[in-house]
Formats: C-alpha cells, structure tokens, sequence
C-alpha cells in the first residue's frame, strides 16, 4: 500500500503541476512545458505593413538562404535586387467549391486562402481561413527565381486573361508572367474540384543573349503563434516539417528556427516540406527526383520561412525548363494526405503511439462509415475497446474487491504497529499472503491498457472529422468544449462513484487525496473537446457497471463492507 500512496502522490503532485501551467498560459504567461512556439507575439511588418516587405529590405534577406554550406544559394541570395515597399499590386481571387484563394500579382504570392467547408474556431458564423496577410496573421506561399536579377516573390507579374470561378468545369487555372534580366518566369496555378492540392507550374525562358543558371526556390512563411480559440488545456503542436525518404518524418517549432537549432535533412531529391497547425497542414511538394536544398530561417521577428531550392541548370537562349510542384492546403483527412504525397499523413502525428493509434483510426472510420455519427462512433469504439479489454479489466477489479474486502485488517494492522513499520510491513507482507492478494493485482492489467487509451486520446485530438461535428442536442462541435459543461459534471460524477467503489486507503490524508481527486481532474474537462469528454465518460460508466456487478459477486458490496 505504500508503493500505491506513492504513486497518487505522484499523480496529484504532476496533475497540479499540468494545473498549473494551463493557468499561466490562459493568462497569456510563458509556459513551462510549450515555451516561446505558441506564445502570441506582434508580426513584424514592413512600412506598408507586408511582413514579406521585411524580408525584401535587402539582398541578404529577400530570398531564402539555405545552411551555410549551400554555395549556389548563398551565391544567389547576394544578387537580388530588393522591391520597393510601396510596390501595389492587384489581388486575383480564385473560387472553386472547396476553396477561395487571393493571389497577389506582387511576386505571384499567395495572401489568403479561404476553406468553405470548414467554420472558424472563434467565429463559427465565418469560414476558416488558413492563408492570410494582415496585421495579426502572416502565412503565405512563395515562389521565385535567384542566381541573378531575375523574377521573385516581391517582382511584379502580369495575370493573363481567363476564368477566375470554377462553374460548371472541373478545374480553373491562373497564369503569372515576369520578365526581368531577359528572364521570363511564369507561374500557372491550377485549382481543381474538390481538390485541396494546387498545382503551380513554373517554366522558365532564357529570353537573353547568353546562357543563364537560376534556381527556383519555393517557401512557406508564417508568423510564430499559436492558431486562434485553441483549446486553453490541451496543448497542440505548431511549427514546421520535412519529409525525405532517406530522413523520414522530422518536425521543429518555431523556436528551433529562431535558435538556429532546427535539426532536418539539407538536402535530398525528394520529399515535401510542410507548416503544421491543429486540424490543417499547407506542404510543397516540388517534382519527384529533383535535386534540392532544404532551408529553415527566420526572416524577421516571429517570421520564420521552411522551403527548397531547386537548381534549374544551364538554361540556353531561347530554350525553356519547366518545375512542377503541388501545394496541398486543407484539412489533415488522412486518405487524402496518403493519397498526395508519400509520407503526409505523418502530419497527423500520434508521436510513438502511432503504431497504435493508427488502427483504432481505421477502426474508427469504419464505423462511422455505418452509424455516420462522429458522436455514435466515439461511444461505439469505447464499448469494443472496453469488452476487447474486458478480461484484463475483470482481473483488476476482482483485486480490488479483495483489497476492499481485508480493508478494515489493513487497518488494524496500521493501528497496532503504528510506530513499528518494519513489523507493520512484516504485517501486511503476511496478511497478503494468507489472503491470497497481489498487492498490485488492481494495477497491473491497468498499466497494459493505458498506451491503448493513450492512443485513443490523441486520435480523437488530432482527427479534423470530429470538428464541427455535432452529437445531439446541446454538443453542436466535438472538438470544441461543452458549452454548458454537462458532460465535465457526468465525469465528475462518474470518477467519484469509483472513488467509492475503490477500497478505502487506511491512510486518512490518501483517502482525502482520492476524495478530491476527481473535482481536481474534472477542473481541466470543463476545457476539453466534448468528443474527449465523451469518450472518458463513456469508458468511466463502463467501468463503474463492470466493477460493481464483480464486487457484488464477490460479497464486497457497500452493505457487507
């Protein structure tokens, strides 16, 4: 019993300590966990208020750099010509049915990016809006030429007559043209229907006298805080990723950029890049089996940039080159992350639990693909883990129920040799044994199914089909609190009915420690996604039925006790 009071001293004193910092970081303090990534900080911004008018300030800073040991991007970043702030451009919106995307014709950038089918966080009557350029939010997608005075992210382009909705078509394309230093770059964005994957083209013509060498470099730019209405505890991640075959998956914070200290393959000749937020992801993926260099840096302050830079080759007068590349920006749906690139569904990152949790994902669809209900579903898959479980579970609570039954001898001993506790545990060793009770019976098949139910949380976090999913009557949004927080009052209720079924601990200041457990754990619920409510809720009834009908059987019900 004492190896038990350890381990609840451990868990209030963590649980107190996670409190906390939820509290400092809903008070907008630094948290002690998740520092300086999520914290909200002001986006730089230029004298016309572009966070890229920053970055093009000068020629150090208006392309990308890659690492040190890049030679051709450094040689190209000292060889760009720095746009004038003051440069207007006109804003080209593009509509399809799942998007609504502004392209500036200022470097081709694109400046906001509108998904229809998917509500804000703070205001449900608005849609989502992933891409965006104002003063509280910089996240773009840029593309352009260096090696020479060639065109960039911040060069003028020309847009070319043509559909800007898609109507009764399957796709709708808008074409980019500049010309500098008898170099013509154009950019063609292709949207198509019910597609969240932009393709943009870039071709290259050598309009010069003379042979030229650019690379094409592609970044995505954001700001350093945290998406706006995430959840006060329930921490999720914000930052960059780098995809290779040879490397695999590696993600950093903004942090890890702003130090310098962003551990990723240099280079490879594939993969993808991506910027990562809860729910949504925005990745290049340039053309497969071509050479690139692979960059983080910070652009200016809270402006971090992740990207490739792609060698285009010699290029002779008067002959072109063409780069593919697609940019997949939408929701983390992983049949559609598998289907765009090898290895994007790891955005939809459950951390070393994948394995796990990867199954249960699977399973989980399935059978939303019969009841169709996000809400159902959740109850349904707690149920089959729970009997999946069930032998395991019935171990556990058959020794607890004999604990609880030798629960006044415990006592006794306790009382008896009070100021002896070699000859108490001496005591206690004896009467385990007589009663044939392992100590950590009630534990054990406990601890075998915690990475399961572990897996199953982060599941139901990070899985975007759940959000504005509804359940019924008063939970409009799984993913978002209960709004009139009657599940966070079932779970409250339902951990102190196992209070009750548990064996009293002979230690009054444990007991006391139990008793206020669930009101300390039921604190953070109240600022939980209702789909997680929901799940704990339903395996808490579960257990508590289970547990009951085998005390009951085995005589330790509350009148015999």
């Amino acid at each position: 019993m004492d190896i038990k009071r350890t381990v609840l001293w451990v868990v209030f004193s963590v649980s107190l300590l996670f409190l906390w910092d939820q509290w400092q970081r809903h008070n907008g303090q630094p948290s002690l966990f998740f520092p300086s990534a999520n914290q909200t900080v002001p986006v730089a911004t230029g004298p016309a208020g572009s966070a890229s008018a920053v970055a093009s300030a000068d020629a150090s800073t208006s392309v990308p750099q890659a690492s040190a040991a890049t030679a051709v991007a450094g040689a190209s970043a000292s060889a760009v010509p720095a746009t004038a702030a003051e440069t207007k451009g006109e804003i080209i919106t593009i509509t399809t049915d799942v998007v609504k995307a502004d392209i500036d014709t200022v470097g081709g950038e694109l400046t906001r990016l509108e998904l229809l089918h998917h509500k804000d966080t703070v205001d449900p009557t608005k849609n989502l809006v992933l891409f965006d350029h104002s003063a509280i939010r910089t996240y773009l997608a840029e593309t352009g030429l260096i090696g020479g005075p060639f065109p960039n992210h911040k060069s003028p382009f020309t847009a070319l007559p043509g559909a800007r909705t898609m109507d009764n078509g399957n796709q709708v394309q808008l074409v980019l043209e500049s010309t500098e230093g008898g170099v013509k770059l154009t950019k063609t964005y292709t949207f198509k229907r019910g597609d969240y994957s932009i393709d943009i083209k870039h071709t290259v013509t050598n309009d010069s006298a003379a042979p030229v060498s650019p690379s094409l470099y592609m970044q995505l730019v954001r700001d350093g805080n945290a998406p706006e209405g995430e959840q006060r505890f329930v921490h999720t991640f914000t930052g960059a990723s780098v995809y290779t075959d040879a490397s695999k998956f590696q993600k950093f914070a903004f942090d890890k950029i702003e130090s310098g200290k962003a551990d990723h393959a240099l280079k490879s000749d594939d993969g993808w890049f991506a910027l990562i937020q809860h729910y949504f992801v925005s990745a290049f993926i340039p053309q497969d089996k071509a050479p690139r260099e692979i960059f983080t840096k910070k652009i200016a302050t809270n402006l971090y940039a992740v990207g490739n830079i792609l060698p285009l080759g010699t290029i002779a007068p008067g002959a072109s080159v063409t780069m593919d590349a697609r940019l997949y920006s939408g929701p983390e749906v992983q049949a559609d992350l598998e289907a765009v690139a090898p290895g994007l569904e790891l955005v939809k990152d459950y951390g070393w639990l994948t394995i796990i949790a990867k199954p249960i994902f699977w399973l989980m669809t399935q059978i939303h693909k019969v009841l169709g209900n996000w809400g159902w579903t959740i109850i349904a898959l707690t149920v089959l883990i729970k009997l999946a479980f069930f032998p395991l579970s019935a171990a556990s609570y058959r020794s607890m129920a004999k604990m609880k039954l030798v629960t006044p001898k415990m006592t006794s001993i306790r009382e008896r040799f009070k100021s002896e506790p070699q000859k108490m545990n001496q005591a206690m060793m004896e009467l385990y044994k007589t009663e044939k009770i392992n100590p950590l019976g009630g534990c054990l098949p406990i601890v075998v199914q915690i990475p399961v139910f572990i897996s199953l949380y982060w599941v139901l976090l990070a899985s975007v089909e759940i959000r504005n999913a509804p359940w019924l009557g008063w939970i409009h949004d799984l993913a978002a609190p209960d709004p009139f927080y009657i599940l966070p009052v079932v779970m409250a209720i339902s951990m102190f009915i196992q209070t009750k079924l548990n064996p009293t601990p002979p230690d009054p200041m444990q007991a006391k420690v139990m008793m206020f457990m669930p009101l300390i754990f039921s604190v953070m619920f109240f600022f939980f996604p209702s789909g997680l409510v929901l799940y704990w809720v339903t395996n808490n009834v579960l257990s508590i039925a289970q547990q009951w009908v085998i005390t009951r059987k085995m005589g330790a019900g509350p009148a015999k006790a």
